[in-house]
């Protein structure tokens, strides 16, 4: 049986001067961290807003850090700072038999409270 190499997805690697310095690819890496710690961080805080209307103003702030985690990691992928690796079939395949299974017993129709 003969193995497949799979590919990354990748772009060409934009260079950057390598010093004690933060170059580019630095700040833009501490951007997408912060934005990541700032999108679970909102996520709690909407699980325990206590009143709807902080918890529709943390979700506006919420998304629009989305947005700007999304737009860094672009940047990255597009400077090649960020490369993708294929999934093998195989394990598309469990996940996908993993959740129909998962699917297969959750309640149908509406829950009511």
């Amino acid at each position: 049986m003969s193995v497949i190499q799979s590919q990354n997805i990748q772009n060409p690697k934009t260079t950057v001067p390598e010093t004690k310095e933060m170059n580019d690819k630095d700040f833009i890496t501490d951007l997408l961290s912060t934005e990541k710690y700032m999108t679970t961080s909102y996520g709690t805080a909407m699980n325990e807003a206590s009143h709807n209307s902080l918890y529709q103003d943390i979700s506006m702030v919420c998304n629009e850090s989305h947005q700007c985690l999304r737009e860094l990691f672009n940047t990255m992928f597009q400077k090649g700072w960020y490369t993708l690796e294929p999934a093998p079939v195989q394990t598309l395949q469990q996940s996908y038999q993993q959740n129909a299974g998962m699917q297969n017993q959750m309640p149908s129709g509406n829950m009511t409270h």
